[in-house]
């Protein structure tokens, strides 16, 4: 039986990389020749937009999912799986139940927008609005899971779920073994905790950088209290970095503590900027929180000169509409 209540080690990430082989894709790590000449650094971009829901949360889902099957058996999911998301997590368990022959549920908030709720059902699962929050949505996972017997498949804070985000950094160290340092975006911390743990546990030297919202940052706010807090959820052009990390967090919480060298916050207006930046130069639509860490080095002025950094673009679930509003943002 999985506990989820233990420390993400690098053999239980390579376990998951085992285990999603062939089932998600190893995503191209590509050098910027715009960004690196405009901070002086190699700049690589972590393409995680290539994966056939176009964001990361497939790696873990998929584990999660297949990790239960081998240990449980198939019997033991015949209720199906059931989530709370801000949309790329339950595109990810859609369609990784989807593929295993699994019944899935995902819920969602009123703020998740209404392009990502049809994403998800396109892949099958039953969607359920509920709530203002998350968190309110998750109080809807868990009277599924007590009534019905459904099995949460959760958004990041659980072992199974970090390694499998942990393969994107398996993969980093493979491509850029001398790498200086990794930008990624923080809200639950499955992402940030999966690749620190891989990261510094092949390559200590290398610094691991967080970047949240300025509003509504759960993570971070929980970071400076020293414990999980409820923070108030608001909408945001990354709108994937919203939502809580539990007040009774298990997994991620102690993780990132442990393996996030440095955090920095940014602001809507950043976050559009580096939008439009992306899609400009590199010639793909990201979502905001697939862009917080250009946003980062942007707007803080971050000195890479002379450094091999990554920038981990998370996900492309983000509507014409928003990019609008992005763009009239900076006035482009």
């Amino acid at each position: 039986m999985y506990d989820s209540a233990h420390a993400v080690t690098l053999a239980e990430i390579y376990a998951a990389r085992r285990r999603i082989a062939g089932r998600v894709t190893r995503t191209p790590l590509v050098r910027s020749g715009a960004l690196s000449r405009r901070f002086g650094a190699e700049i690589l971009l972590k393409w995680e937009t290539c994966q056939p829901t176009g964001a990361f949360k497939l790696r873990g889902a998929t584990n999660m999912i297949s990790a239960l099957l081998e240990e449980r058996g198939r019997d033991s999911l015949a209720a199906g799986v059931v989530t709370a998301s801000t949309g790329n997590h339950g595109r990810a368990v859609a369609l990784a139940a989807s593929r295993l022959g699994i019944p899935a549920v995902v819920c969602l908030s009123r703020l998740v927008p209404e392009h990502k709720a049809a994403a998800i059902a396109e892949f099958g699962a039953e969607v359920v609005r509920v709530g203002e929050s998350q968190d309110e949505a998750f109080g809807e996972v868990e009277r599924r899971v007590a009534e019905r017997g459904m099995t949460l498949i959760p958004p990041f804070d659980d072992p199974l779920i970090v390694a499998g985000q942990g393969s994107i950094g398996l993969e980093l160290m493979e491509d850029a073994p001398d790498l200086d340092r990794v930008i990624v975006g923080l809200s639950g911390g499955g992402l940030l905790g999966g690749i620190g743990a891989a990261v510094k546990a092949i390559r200590p030297a290398t610094r691991v950088t967080g970047v949240s919202l300025s509003r509504g940052a759960a993570m971070a706010e929980s970071l400076t209290a020293g414990h999980p807090v409820a923070v108030e959820e608001v909408e945001s052009l990354a709108d994937s970095l919203g939502g809580g990390i539990g007040l009774d967090n298990r997994c991620t919480f102690a993780l990132v503590s442990q393996v996030m060298d440095d955090h920095y916050r940014v602001s809507e207006s950043a976050i559009a900027a580096a939008m439009v930046d992306i899609l400009a130069h590199e010639k793909r639509l990201v979502e905001g929180a697939a862009a917080v860490g250009l946003a980062a080095l942007a707007e803080h002025g971050l000195d890479v000169r002379g450094r091999k950094v990554a920038l981990i673009l998370s996900g492309n679930a983000v509507s014409l509409e928003t990019l609008d509003r992005a763009r009239a943002m900076i006035g482009r």
